[in-house]
């Protein structure tokens, strides 16, 4: 039997960024910025592998790329539609993408000339799939199934309009017989699960499920350098913000793998542009340029969410807020996505990088028990010993708070102090906070929520135009011991 070699390439996670940006690296005890990205040069990366492959590439994105940046999500994704149908790819899932309603996320999909797969996703009032289960593509005579999973989470921790009218489940039933159905009727070759549950979900789904060649992760922005094998199949994720590709190439004998190895591809610098998507990138941004790139102050501590229990980022967000209402706690989502801010000047653009659904601020009174229960609710969502509890992203940004806790700890057992203030936490009392977004504080908390006329983007440029220069110290809000 011939062998037949095939790549699969995997982008996650690029949350819009359209061109190059500042990216962190790490090298040794220290942190380093270079320049990374952009679907021009992403472009080049899948181009040059089909020329080598003499065409034998999958191309595939595992979601969160509609969302993100000023220009993407003033278009409601629309943007980005011509530069993803240039590239080419073979399939998507989403998450963030629910962000403009089902409905445009509908609209941006079938704009798209490849098909956006969930096997997870339902009309509520129908029962039948919102999307595509799967896809079939042949490659160098190799039959490839490709399964979607969308975001579980989008229709249980983030805002209702994001799922109005469908409801998500975590694939898990469904899967096998998905995979059954492509291995008996379908006669594929191979399985390849696109999916955005994230790592440690996928993880355990892999080990739960049989039949999987190929596990493509995404949604917890891991720098995979080595794949992971779990029962057989190879999981792999790609950083975000469109400054890695993950690469894997295949030899396929008999419908199994024989031979793999991957690569983590660093899209950065050196890369040459391919001139016909950087022209409808430009096209992309041109209108917004100027706007966007208007001086607004000078970084003098580097901004960035690359840390599990507090950023530099969210502090600089959070602050503002304080600023603005004169609370005694802020706080935010624990995002991961937006692009680190080094030592330069800050931009407009940087702001909405920040914050792109610039929501507005709020206010509510919490009570001591009632901030109690909040964090330890988001601490079982970050760090629960079942990955299918998992709910989002980092820890929930705070400021005004200092927390101590364990991360081994039982579900409602983990904090060991709490103080406001540099006051242990008073049960009865009731605290002034100021937050953004539903999930902030989440509205079975708080009495007297009351949303301002200011939005979060407005927030932050009062607070640069008092503080020009930004330098942000970390407070220890939130401590594992």
């Amino acid at each position: 039997m011939t062998d037949t070699e095939l790549t699969i390439v995997q982008l996650n996670d690029s949350h819009g960024y359209l061109e190059l940006h500042d990216e962190l690296f790490y090298r040794g005890d220290h942190a380093e910025y270079r320049k990374a990205g952009g679907f021009s040069r992403i472009s080049t990366v899948i181009n040059q592998l089909r020329k080598a492959k003499d065409g034998k590439v999958l191309a595939l994105d595992c979601g969160d790329t509609i969302h993100g940046t000023y220009p993407v999500v003033n278009s409601k994704g629309e943007a980005l539609v011509p530069i993803l149908n240039k590239i080419g790819f073979d399939a998507w899932t989403a998450h963030w993408e629910f962000g403009y309603g089902p409905g445009q996320l509908k609209k941006v999909a079938q704009m798209l000339d490849y098909p956006l797969l969930a096997i997870n996703c339902y009309d509520e009032e129908t029962g039948e799939l919102v999307f595509d289960p799967f896809r079939i593509v042949e490659v160098g005579g190799a039959r490839i199934g490709i399964i979607g999973i969308a975001a579980v989470i989008v229709d249980k921790v983030m805002p209702d309009w994001f799922s109005k009218g469908i409801r998500m489940t975590l694939g898990d039933e469904e899967l096998p017989g998905y995979i059954k159905k492509l291995r008996q009727e379908e006669q594929v070759d191979l399985i390849v699960v696109l999916s955005h549950l994230g790592y440690p979900q996928e993880a355990k789904l892999a080990s739960e499920v049989e039949g999987i060649d190929v596990l493509l992760s995404g949604h917890t922005h891991n720098r995979l350098l080595r794949p992971t094998l779990v029962n057989h199949a190879i999981i792999f994720q790609s950083g975000c913000h469109g400054s890695f590709l993950g690469k894997l190439d295949l030899t396929l004998r008999d419908g199994r793998i024989v031979d793999f190895s991957h690569e983590l591809i660093t899209i950065d610098e050196s890369i040459e542009p391919d001139p016909e998507v950087e022209a409808l990138v430009e096209q992309a941004l041109s209108p917004h340029r100027q706007m966007l790139d208007e001086e607004l102050g000078l970084v003098v501590t580097p901004l960035h969410r690359y840390r599990v229990l507090e950023s530099t980022m969210d502090t600089f967000l959070l602050q503002s807020l304080i600023d603005l209402t004169g609370a005694q706690m802020a706080f935010s989502n624990g995002w991961r996505y937006g692009a680190p801010i080094p030592q330069r000047p800050l931009t407009r653009n940087d702001l909405w990088n920040i914050i792109p659904v610039d929501p507005p601020v709020q206010t509510a009174k919490l009570t001591g028990k009632e901030l109690w229960d909040m964090l330890e609710k988001n601490l079982e969502r970050t760090f629960s010993r079942d990955p299918y509890h998992q709910m989002g992203g980092y820890v929930k940004r705070c400021l005004g708070l200092n927390l101590y806790f364990k991360i081994e700890n039982a579900n409602n057992q983990r904090i060991q102090e709490l103080f406001v203030g540099g006051e242990r936490v008073d049960f009865d009392r009731e605290y002034d906070v100021c937050f953004v977004t539903s999930q902030g504080v989440r509205k079975e908390y708080g009495s007297q929520r009351e949303k301002l006329d200011t939005s979060a983007i407005a927030a932050l440029e009062k607070y640069l135009q008092k503080r020009r220069k930004i330098s942000i110290q970390l407070h220890n809000t939130i401590n594992a011991i």
